[in-house]
């Protein structure tokens, strides 16, 4: 039966192979300052009013009923469901500029995770999967991790399934544990050795009668899942229940909550990119009682985040990202809905060189669209990938031809000291 899925190769531990190690893995270049990333996606889109760039002066139809409250920054408001982010501007930069073409979800979510508008022909790799093919592996930990489940826009794209992300499932959980990280009871060590080496020989001849790209893909992803499976730094990393309780309840005994603290684990340990889904945001109904029941739980779980990397001394080398699909409609729809919109919406920056407390650009007084210092998708994915130490201008093949990685985006200048 043949081994065709990213899935099946995270279960290769049933099969009992062992012996496990990873010659071909990047090694750290000395001379680059290392980076990672933890993206926090608001899945659905959050509501720019509701967040960061409340418009208090507006219709009651437009401002909602949340109001606004001062940040540590003098003369910057934020919504009144986020008084602890505002507490610790000081610490993140907010883009209250942004905007996009595309405002279907699935289409937004392949641009805004990778940087770069979506096509028919192919699928762009998301930051994590270009982080992956880039540096590899760290410690036997996987290089993209997705908190608790992935879509299909934080794939690896033409990249191919050996740079797609590990997905963890549910730190919330109840018992929460993460699969294929241990052999199965009663195989030995040398049994497993037996077992990969006749695997090996297998695949051998194989591969004498194909010469497929997709299996070559295939066989490095699966000495990855392999190096996974043995590795004591992986099975500690994932091992979120030896954090003292005073810390998870810090973070929120939420998904997005202990999403966040598995997430700072990982990249504590040697993961590149993590990101974490928090949903809910798809408001079309009812959004006040709906972002009024999801937001707290944002707004715990991100400053406590940024506190803990700080405290920890990561906070200097990584980068940490709020994003959504797009924006929601200024105006209150007669469901009490906001519905989509790519117009104009904000994002938040931390870390790896981001300047705290700086809000760039402006949007008009309903919060639709920017007025001042527009950014677009290409410039926030050229910005991403500058913290990271990519080249902006990168350029991979596929289906014979050249691709860029992010195309005319512009790092935003305004976020750096």
């Amino acid at each position: 039966m043949p081994l065709s899925t990213r899935r099946d190769f995270l279960r290769i531990g049933s099969l009992g192979f062992g012996g496990l190690h990873l010659p071909h893995l990047l090694a750290a270049d000395s001379s680059r300052k290392e980076r990672s990333c933890i993206v926090i996606f608001q899945n659905g889109g959050a509501s720019q009013l509701d967040s960061f760039d409340p418009k208090p002066d507006a219709p009651a139809d437009i401002r909602g009923s949340f109001g606004a409250i001062p940040t540590a920054v003098p003369g910057i408001h934020f919504s009144g469901l986020l008084p602890r982010s505002a507490k610790v501007l000081n610490k993140f930069a907010v883009i209250r500029s942004m905007h996009s073409d595309e405002a279907i979800h699935e289409r937004a979510r392949q641009y805004i995770f990778s940087g770069t508008k979506p096509r028919n022909d192919l699928l762009q790799p998301s930051f994590g999967a270009v982080v992956s093919k880039e540096f590899g592996a760290k410690n036997g930990l996987p290089p993209f991790v997705v908190i608790p489940e992935k879509d299909l826009s934080a794939e690896a794209g033409f990249l191919g399934p050996a740079h797609d992300p590990f997905i963890t499932g549910d730190p919330n959980a109840k018992g929460f544990t993460v699969k294929d990280l241990t052999l199965p009871a009663g195989v030995s060590t040398e049994e497993s050795q037996a077992r990969r080496a006749l695997l090996a020989k297998m695949d051998g001849e194989f591969h004498k009668m194909t010469q497929s790209t997709l299996l070559n893909d295939l066989d490095e992803f699966s000495q990855k899942a392999l190096d996974l499976i043995s590795s004591p730094v992986a099975r500690k990393a994932f091992d979120i229940h030896s954090e003292p309780d005073k810390l998870r309840d810090a973070y929120g005994r939420t998904g997005i909550g202990q999403g966040c603290l598995l997430a700072r684990r990982l990249i504590e340990s040697g993961t590149r990119l993590a990101t974490v889904f928090h949903g809910g945001y798809d408001t079309h109904r009812e959004h006040e009682p709906g972002v009024k029941r999801i937001t707290p739980d944002f707004d715990q779980a991100f400053p406590t985040l940024l506190e803990d990397l700080e405290q920890r001394g990561l906070l200097a080398s990584t980068l940490v990202l709020v994003i959504g699909d797009f924006g929601r409609t200024p105006k209150l729809n007669f469901s009490g809905g906001r519905d989509h919109w790519p117009r104009g919406f904000s994002v938040a920056l931390a870390g790896a060189g981001v300047k705290g407390g700086v809000v760039v650009g402006k949007s008009d007084a309903q919060a639709g669209e920017p007025v001042d210092r527009p950014v677009t998708i290409e410039d926030l994915g050229a910005t991403v990938y500058q913290i990271l130490g990519i080249d902006t201008h990168k350029e991979y093949r596929a289906n014979g031809r050249p691709v860029r990685i992010n195309k005319d985006g512009t790092p935003v200048k305004e976020l750096f000291a």
